[in-house]
């Protein structure tokens, strides 16, 4: 008896035609990495200028150590966002982040670009995307030639999921 491949029990897969190679760029512009750099080094800045005037105690973490872990985790989140990078091949989308995200096209539902345009100096598009199974993710967009395939993958998207 044949029982019917995965394939065959749902929708058909997407599949992004036409990638010659993937693209890859930066996932956030660099005007937002120097805001957040900025962010991070300001916040410091203030926590040892509280320090050296004496409302941490004698210890550098005596009494600020809350306050000097939040300034650790904008510090993670920072470094985050300076080595993100989004990359669409055939495969699907991903972005390394402090998690790794990547979706697969061939479960792909859904796609959306969503941007400010005059803005995208500062904040990068994102591409909002969502599977069969109603799982869904973000992918900021700061690069041009990735920002291209992402319209492209929208427009193909749309079309081979509108109905028949």
């Amino acid at each position: 008896m044949n029982y019917p491949l995965p394939d065959e029990l749902g929708p058909p897969p997407f599949r992004l035609s036409g990638l010659t190679s993937p693209a890859e760029g930066p996932a956030f512009t660099r005007s937002y990495k120097v805001l957040v750099v900025a962010l991070v080094v300001i916040a410091l800045a203030w926590w040892v200028r509280l320090w050296q005037q004496g409302h941490w105690g004698d210890q550098p973490g005596q009494g600020g150590g809350w306050f000097l872990l939040a300034i650790v985790l904008m510090g993670w989140t920072a470094w985050a966002v300076l080595r993100s990078r989004t990359r669409i091949d055939s495969d699907g989308i991903s972005q390394t982040w402090i998690w790794h995200k990547h979706m697969p096209c061939r479960e792909l539902a859904y796609a959306r670009l969503i941007r400010i345009r005059g803005l995208e100096w500062l904040m990068a598009p994102r591409l909002y995307v969502r599977t069969l199974l109603g799982k869904f993710a973000v992918f900021y967009i700061a690069d041009a030639q990735v920002l291209v395939e992402a319209e492209r993958l929208v427009q193909e998207l749309t079309e081979f999921r509108r109905p028949r």
